[in-house]
C-alpha cells in the first residue's frame, strides 16, 4: 500500500474547475454480494461510476437501477445496450449527451462495447468512457485504438476512460493507452495497486486514464479507505475497484489534446 490519506471531497473551485471522484468497477453481473457491492460504491462517494459487466439479460435495467439507488447514484447510460459497460453518476453531474457503442463482433468471441457520455461539473466539461476490452490480444489492441478514436470524437478538451482492460501495464494495449493518456495510478499512486483477483491480488488489469490537461490528485484501489472493508471488497465481485480524484479545468478548448488511435 502506498498511503491512505483521504482523497479530496468533490467540489467546485472559484474559477469553475471541478474536483471529482471517479470509480471504475467490474461488478461481475451482480452475481455476488450486492449489498457489499453497494456499500463499497457508497463509501467511495464517486461522482461517476464506470461499470463493467453490468447485468445484460433478464430485467437488467431493474437490477442496475437497484444498485444505483442503493449507492446514491442514477443510471447515466449503458448496460446491455453497450454489451456490459455502464456509467452511473450523482445528481451533481449535468449530462449533455450519452451514447452506447457496440464494437465489431469477432466470431466466437464476446460482443464488446463502450458506454460514453459528455457531462459538466460546475464550469468543467468532461468526456467519459467505460470499457471492458477483449481477452484476445489482437482484438484487444484494436479495441484500444477504437477507444482513443472514440474519446477524440467526443469533441471535448478533457476526457477520462476507465475499465477492465484485460491487460497489464506492460501489455501492448495498456501501453497504447498510456502513451497518449495519463495512467492515473502511475501519475499519482494512492491506496493499493492490484485489482485482480481479490483472494490474492497480483496484477493490475483495471485502470482509469485521463487526458493530459486533467490533474490527477490520487488513484488506486481503496483498500482500507473509511467505510471500505476488505470483507466487502472480497464479497462484492471478483475485481477490486479503482478510485481516482481528478481536477478538471474550467471551460473547453478544441479537442486536439486527445490522441486518436
Amino acid at each position: 500500500m502506498i498511503h491512505m490519506e483521504l482523497l479530496p471531497n468533490s467540489h467546485t473551485e472559484p474559477d469553475g474547475s471541478a474536483v471529482i471522484r471517479v470509480l471504475s468497477y467490474n461488478i461481475r453481473s451482480m452475481r455476488d454480494d450486492t449489498q457489499a457491492l453497494a456499500r463499497v460504491i457508497t463509501a467511495c462517494a464517486a461522482d461517476l461510476v464506470l461499470i463493467q459487466e453490468a447485468p445484460r439479460f433478464f430485467r437488467w435495467r431493474k437490477k442496475l437501477s437497484r444498485l444505483a439507488a442503493a449507492s446514491g447514484q442514477v443510471i447515466l447510460t449503458g448496460g446491455a445496450t453497450a454489451a456490459g459497460p455502464a456509467i452511473l453518476c450523482t445528481l451533481r453531474a449535468t449530462v449533455e449527451r450519452a451514447e452506447d457503442v457496440l464494437l465489431p463482433l469477432t466470431p466466437g468471441l464476446h460482443r464488446r462495447g463502450f458506454a460514453t457520455a459528455v457531462v459538466r461539473f460546475g464550469g468543467a466539461r468532461l468526456g467519459v468512457l467505460s470499457c471492458h476490452l477483449s481477452l484476445q490480444a489482437d482484438e484487444r489492441y484494436e479495441q484500444g485504438g477504437m477507444l482513443l478514436d472514440r474519446l477524440a470524437g467526443l469533441g471535448v478538451a478533457h476526457a477520462i476512460a476507465g475499465g477492465d482492460l484485460n491487460d497489464r501495464p506492460t501489455g501492448r494495449t495498456f501501453s497504447r493507452l498510456a502513451d497518449g493518456l495519463q495512467d492515473c495510478w502511475a501519475t499519482a499512486p494512492w491506496g493499493s495497486e492490484y485489482t485482480w483477483t481479490p483472494p490474492n491480488p497480483f496484477q493490475r488489469i483495471d485502470a482509469i486514464f485521463a487526458t493530459k490537461g486533467i490533474e490527477v490528485l490520487g488513484c488506486g484501489v481503496p483498500v482500507g479507505y473509511p467505510g471500505v472493508t476488505e470483507a466487502d471488497l472480497r464479497a462484492a465481485t471478483d475485481h477490486f475497484p479503482v478510485l481516482a480524484a481528478l481536477k478538471i479545468p474550467a471551460g473547453d478548448v478544441p479537442a486536439g489534446d486527445i490522441p486518436a488511435g
